[in-house]
């Protein structure tokens, strides 16, 4: 207790260590279709689904990509957004014992390349209107087959007479329809062994460098962090209605509205445009939304919202809401709070400990500024930022280093971050933090530069790589400022070559061309010179500080 002075501010009902049953992500769905089989599972739009059609519709799926030729640990890329294709194609993935790479759908074709190309993906599923972009994508890539997926297109799931039909011969065919993957008969017999100590995801990140890289999500990590949000929440199975309005393709999404909302036998709501606020208003109060995990900006925007400040929505049914992915301000914590009677509690995360190691309490105090608590069986270490062997003390800043049930296997094929990351079982964060003596944690700084938009990671590197390959750009800076509707904002410094005269918006354009929306800068300098160190590495952090200066 004395080394751990958070236990003693947990929730009565949260005990300091969980029982965690040794069981796979696919047994959590498995589970669920036996208990809940016509309770309903998903709701999109016009359509339901129960438990047991998704339990069947993801057998089908897991019988067609074996019957393509998938092998336990193959890579099966999901490029979509939330829709039911997306879990179906989920599950029927893990349930043919392949793993499971998620990418942003927002990304271009050369951000999708290098991650099919690093992770080795074999088969894709994609939107059909992606598809010449995926194409590109084949050529460049070891991608053999892609499954194309109509968003709107979901009538024959629901019809027994449409599923009646065999999948072609293979052949050489390297393109497929959704629909083209569903048997008559599911070939359970031949489903693998999926186990908990089995790779289940593989989850892009930063890492402490900033270089993207895919952090191995055991089944058993995610299955425990699903358990100890369920515990810290106060969750009751077959009694929720999740919001599932942050993205599944993000681990954050994918265990805390996935997961969490498959493990209770919850309604799942799938909202495929988080910009949608005025849905996703109408969703919370025609199905009593219970659970809605998000990040600021979306609280924000419904705090924003005029009809949800003239109290025109019913929003009583929200019991929890999780922030995550940027910092909250304490106001939108409080006007969130005071429009619905729900709680917002600020949450701390990284994708290599699959999704979440701190939360505020549910019940008990959340202080201003703070990450909240370690979660149940998660230990903290705040290291020294020069030696990481050496602790720090209380009150003191310095890395976070945390050990538990859901931290990471380790990188894909990159055997030296690993081990630079992950030392002693103690997985070395890269945030900068303090805890007081009552074991609340607070982020002060990132050791690694990795800007947040809205949730989404945008790395400095990358953005400057694009920068500088513009013929008319000599070098680049990019740094993340705050930003109270974002949680931060891209901003680009750029050193033009002599007698070179392009203007703001057409690097922005250049950008467009390589970069997600949200990657590119919102605003752009023209300076002479980009400030380095002595061995020539940017100085980001000089950068942000004159920007805020002159902000001011």
């Amino acid at each position: 207790m004395n080394r751990k002075p958070w236990i003693r501010y947990y929730d009565t009902h949260v005990p300091p260590s969980l029982n965690y049953p040794q069981i796979s992500i696919v047994d959590l769905l498995n589970n669920s279709t036996q208990k809940f089989p016509d309770n309903t599972c998903l709701i999109y739009e016009d359509f339901e689904f129960s438990y047991s059609e998704v339990g069947y519709l993801s057998d089908c799926l897991a019988s067609g990509l074996i019957h393509l030729g998938v092998k336990p640990g193959v890579r099966v890329g999901i490029v979509l957004p939330n829709i039911p294709q997306f879990i179906i194609a989920y599950f029927g993935i893990l349930k043919a014992g392949a793993i499971v790479v998620a990418i942003n759908p927002q990304y271009r074709p050369r951000e999708i390349v290098e991650m099919v190309y690093s992770s080795q993906v074999e088969i894709l599923f994609c939107l059909s209107e992606k598809f010449h972009e995926i194409i590109d994508v084949k050529e460049k890539s070891c991608l053999k087959k892609i499954i194309k997926c109509q968003m709107e297109d979901l009538t024959w799931l629901k019809d027994s007479q449409l599923l009646q039909k065999k999948i072609g011969k293979t052949g050489n065919q390297d393109q497929f329809d959704f629909s083209d993957l569903f048997l008559v008969e599911v070939e359970k017999d031949k489903f693998p062994s999926v186990l908990p100590e089995h790779p289940a995801v593989f989850q892009f990140t930063g890492g402490t460098t900033g270089t993207p890289k895919a952090a191995i999500g055991l089944h058993r990590n995610l299955v425990a962090n699903t358990r100890q949000f369920i515990s810290w929440c106060d969750l009751k199975a077959g009694k929720e209605t999740v919001l599932a309005v942050i993205p599944l393709y993000h681990v954050y999404g994918m265990v805390l509205a996935l997961c969490l909302g498959i493990a209770l036998g919850a309604k799942i709501i799938l909202i495929s445009n988080p910009k949608e606020i005025e849905k996703i208003l109408r969703s919370i109060e025609k199905y009593l939304v219970s659970f809605f995990p998000g990040v600021p900006s979306l609280y924000y925007a419904i705090n924003q919202n005029p009809e949800v400040q003239k109290r025109k929505y019913g929003l009583d049914s929200i019991k929890a809401c999780i922030s995550g992915s940027a910092p909250l301000h304490p106001e939108i914590k409080t006007t969130f709070e005071l429009l619905t009677g729900g709680k917002l509690m600020e949450g701390y995360g990284l994708s290599e400990a699959p999704t979440a190691t701190h939360c505020n309490p549910l019940y008990g105090e959340n202080r201003t500024g703070s990450i909240g608590l370690p979660l149940p069986d998660v230990d903290c270490q705040i290291v020294d930022i020069e030696d990481n062997k050496k602790p720090v003390r209380i009150g003191e800043i310095g890395e976070l280093t945390v050990k538990g049930p859901q931290v990471m296997k380790g990188y894909h094929q990159d055997p030296l971050e690993t081990a630079q990351t992950l030392q002693n079982g103690w997985l070395h964060t890269g945030d900068i933090v303090r805890m007081d003596e009552d074991g609340y944690f607070y982020v002060v700084d990132r050791k690694k530069s990795l800007i947040k938009v809205s949730g989404f990671q945008v790395w400095p590197n990358e953005i400057e790589q694009i920068l500088g390959s513009h013929p008319a750009i000599k070098e680049a800076g990019v740094g993340g400022v705050p930003d109270r509707e974002q949680g931060e904002k891209v901003i680009a410094w750029v050193v033009m070559k002599p007698g070179e005269n392009v203007n703001e918006k057409a690097i922005k354009e250049w950008c467009r061309i390589n970069l997600a929306a949200y990657k590119i800068p919102s605003e752009i300098f023209f300076v002479e010179e980009i400030p380095k160190t002595s061995v020539g590495k940017i100085l980001r952090r000089e950068l942000i500080r004159q920007y805020l200066k002159n902000q001011k």
